[in-house]
């Protein structure tokens, strides 16, 4: 557990010190986002669990779908909550209808409650949008 808030809390720090960097990867520097794009993804795949969650919290910002596979991989077998919820939030900026289709599907067999509740929050909120 102490695991875990403390890689959420290093994400927090990570994300905190490069808003500005974030800012301006997703207003339509396509050279910046290209050579960003490849590397998150890459860190998707990773066993460290403040990499994966950094990678998955700044795909859902840069909204390539070319990570909506890679993150209903991580909605659905990641071990960490946090994790899942983030990527569900992902691919709910993203909206992409593969990955909304994921977050609907975990509504009903996700194993944590708490996925469950923030899936159906966010899979509300696309249908009330849409």
């Amino acid at each position: 557990m102490k695991l875990v808030i403390s890689s959420i809390l290093s994400v927090n720090v990570f994300l905190v010190t490069d808003v500005n960097a974030i800012s301006s990867l997703t207003k339509g520097h396509i050279y910046n986002r290209y050579i960003a794009i490849k590397p998150l993804t890459n860190g998707l795949n990773s066993d460290n669990i403040g990499l994966r969650t950094s990678s998955v919290y700044l795909l859902g910002e840069l909204k390539p779908d070319e990570s909506v596979i890679g993150l209903m991989r991580i909605l659905r077998n990641d071990p960490y909550e946090e994790a899942r919820i983030l990527a569900a939030l992902s691919l709910y900026k993203i909206s992409d209808a593969r990955g909304i289709n994921a977050i609907k599907q975990r509504i009903r067999i996700d194993e944590s409650e708490r996925v469950r509740k923030n899936c159906q929050l966010l899979y509300l909120s696309f249908l009330n949008e849409n």
